[in-house]
């Protein structure tokens, strides 16, 4: 089968889907950009086309995923629901999402890395467009902030309203998304549990161990 020509119109998703897979396969050193091509039928200018390299490429497939999550975290955080209601959503839609896209949760454990040993101080002396991908890195890890404080923010509410018991705030949500992300990586699409009833048994696991009885 011919490889698309680069201005032929592709779907931004089913690369960023296709770059994941590849990454979970094969790891971020190993992968190259024609390899990423290749598994949606693409010329490799083709995928230059619409990605500058990998790195930018990696970091659009963290955003997507990253973004998907908050979408289903900030309704439930501003909702009027009790505080532990509101953390089994919580853990629920974000331990859902990676068992529906492993590829992506694996990203966000492994190859994260690729973007955080790069040193800002290279954008000096180098092109604007470098300088953008690195302002729009440092974007990323904010947002990543961001969405870890959506969930301390609601375990600090159940402590202060007495529905929980004082925790430190910042290692238990730490620990409680370690848990999680790791899902991305041992899930099994078809194994013994899927991802509502594993999201179920962490939820119950966690909240066991701040709910005031």
């Amino acid at each position: 089968m011919a490889r698309k020509p680069a201005d032929q119109s592709v779907n931004r998703e089913d690369i960023l889907v296709a770059a994941a897979d590849v990454l979970q396969r094969n790891g971020y050193e190993s992968t190259t950009m024609k390899d990423i091509a290749a598994e949606v039928n693409l010329t490799a200018a083709s995928l230059y086309h619409h990605f500058k390299n990998k790195d930018a490429l990696l970091l659009a497939v963290l955003e997507a995923g990253l973004d998907m999550v908050i979408d289903q975290l900030e309704p439930i955080v501003q909702s009027d629901i009790a505080c532990n209601d509101k953390l089994r959503d919580m853990v629920r839609a974000h331990v859902v999402s990676l068992t529906k896209h492993t590829a992506v949760g694996a990203a966000m454990v492994f190859e994260i890395r690729a973007l955080m040993h790069e040193d800002n101080n290279a954008v000096k002396g180098r092109t604007r467009r470098d300088a953008d991908y690195f302002a729009r890195r440092d974007a990323f890890f904010a947002r990543r902030d961001y969405f870890e404080s959506l969930f301390r923010q609601v375990v600090q509410e159940g402590i202060d309203r007495g529905a929980f018991r004082p925790v430190d705030v910042p290692i238990f949500t730490k620990t409680l998304l370690g848990a999680h992300n790791w899902v991305g990586v041992w899930y099994r699409d078809g194994g013994r549990l899927d991802g509502q009833q594993i999201a179920d048994m962490m939820a119950d696991t966690f909240l066991r161990s701040l709910v005031v009885l």
